[in-house]
């Protein structure tokens, strides 16, 4: 059975007049009522009780076009949803970051997704850069969020966010009465570094920029995360160098000082596995770009 004579047959049955349906759907009469005849056929069963003055539905006509209607409002709602999903506009995104990125720009950025694509549903995890890049290569995740990214020609990549180190000190420590920190002034200082593994990581970083600054901590401390690492601080167990939107959120025991030595900084990036093109990948790459250039012009104005 057509989808199109199904059509006509509402047509007719809510004019309940050839002529007007069939001024209705463009079209003449005469094929409009061969259609008609031709369900009937096809059916075995009369839908219209057809007299001179007027046409009326018979018990089966009511019956079929109850069905009909509601086919046809499925059908519209399924070319609906399927095109809304093949743009991008619903459907599912997973996306998992380092646990340091829920400092700084990237939970606007999601906020910003789910104002533009509120129908999309988004899955959010945190993982370290090896669980991240694993998880991208096994397709357990569309979008990784990375500190300071994932080196692979399999991988489609964007800088998101770039900012310089900070030095985290317990609250007790002398060197917290200084607004800016010399570097140099750490040598016999216990470091926290993180991720305890695997590595190399931005532990490393950290003890790159020790190395530059002329020495080797006196003593190391590995946490597995930033937390445990700001945690450890906040207890007086050591001093870390963490990224400044760390500094955003205030947190008992700690102080967040300026320091005078290297600074290479760091930066979070946002990876999808290149052959993953899927419109709500794209359109959340197409936000981390609108969203940078944002952030380059406001630093530009800063600066000016």
């Amino acid at each position: 059975m057509e989808l199109k004579r199904l059509k006509y047959f509402v047509a007719v049955a809510e004019e309940l007049h050839f002529g007007r349906a069939a001024a209705r759907l463009e079209m003449a009469q005469p094929p409009l009522s061969r259609q008609i005849a031709q369900l009937e056929s096809d059916l075995q069963v009369q839908l219209f009780d057809r007299s001179r003055s007027q046409i009326r539905l018979t018990q089966a006509g009511e019956v079929l076009l109850g069905h009909v209607r509601d086919i046809l409002t499925r059908l519209d709602s399924a070319y609906r949803d399927t095109k809304l999903i093949g743009a991008g506009g619903a459907g599912r995104l997973r996306i998992a970051f380092v646990g340091s990125a829920t400092h700084g720009p990237f939970p606007a950025l999601v906020k910003s997704f789910r104002t533009h694509y509120p129908d999309v549903e988004l899955a959010l995890s945190s993982m370290n850069n090896a669980e991240l890049r694993t998880a991208l290569i096994q397709r357990e995740i569309d979008i990784a969020v990375a500190r300071p990214s994932l080196d692979d020609d399999d991988f489609r990549t964007a800088t998101f966010h770039a900012e310089p180190l900070i030095l985290a000190l317990p609250d007790n420590s002398p060197l917290a009465q200084s607004e800016i920190v010399p570097f140099d002034a750490l040598r016999d200082q216990t470091f926290i570094i993180y991720p305890r593994r695997p590595r190399p990581s931005f532990a490393d970083h950290i003890l790159d920029v020790c190395r530059t600054a002329g020495f080797t901590p006196a003593d190391l401390i590995e946490a597995q995360d930033y937390q445990t690492a700001i945690s450890l601080v906040s207890v007086g167990v050591g001093v870390a160098l963490v990224p400044a939107s760390v500094s955003e959120a205030t947190r008992p025991g700690v102080f967040f000082r300026r320091y005078d030595g290297p600074n290479p900084g760091t930066a979070l990036s946002v990876h999808a596995r290149i052959d993953n093109r899927a419109p709500q990948v794209m359109n959340f790459f197409d936000l981390v770009r609108k969203n940078s250039k944002k952030s380059a012009l406001r630093r530009g104005a800063k600066r000016a």
